[in-house]
């Protein structure tokens, strides 16, 4: 077979190879279309959100992320959740903010809502300024790094 060729052949191969390769997930080796995400196996999932911004539309992601989460069908019974607020953050819990309803509703599924002490201090925010239903932590900082040493996931929207 001449060089012109044989290149020909190769370069078909090669992209028959990786057309195979992407069509297939690297984990189960199932097509794309079989695969439906990861299997949650353990008995249980602990994660804590970080809020550090008052842009309302991270707020409401940041909401909604976890909304989603504890919707999430594999992890139905299985997930413990907090919400620690800080910084700019603190306002998802301002009165004077539209986002009651929802942390209610998480609260009601079990989730742990945390406010930072020392953002308070720093930005001389009263309690009363605050939803009476939310609990309170030293440092929104501290929380975090306790909850990642004791296995939690932290994610931060």
């Amino acid at each position: 077979m001449n060089a012109p060729l044989r290149f020909l052949a190769a370069s078909a191969l090669l992209l028959a190879s990786l057309t195979t390769t992407q069509a297939q997930t690297p984990a189960a080796g199932k097509p794309a279309a079989e695969f439906t995400g990861a299997v949650a196996d353990k008995a249980e999932y602990k994660v804590v959100y970080q809020l550090d911004s008052d842009d309302p539309k991270l707020i409401k992601q940041t909401l909604r992320n976890m909304k989603n989460a504890l919707e999430d069908p594999r992890l139905k019974g299985k997930l413990q959740m907090e919400l620690v607020a800080y910084g700019g953050g603190t306002d998802v819990f301002r009165k004077a903010q539209p986002y009651e309803a929802d942390l209610k509703a998480l609260q009601q599924q079990g989730v742990l809502l945390a406010q930072c002490l020392n953002t308070m201090k720093e930005r001389k925010i009263s309690k009363d300024e605050l939803f009476h239903f939310i609990s309170y932590v030293p440092t929104g900082n501290g929380e975090l790094i306790i909850r990642q040493a004791q296995g939690w996931a932290i994610v931060h929207p």
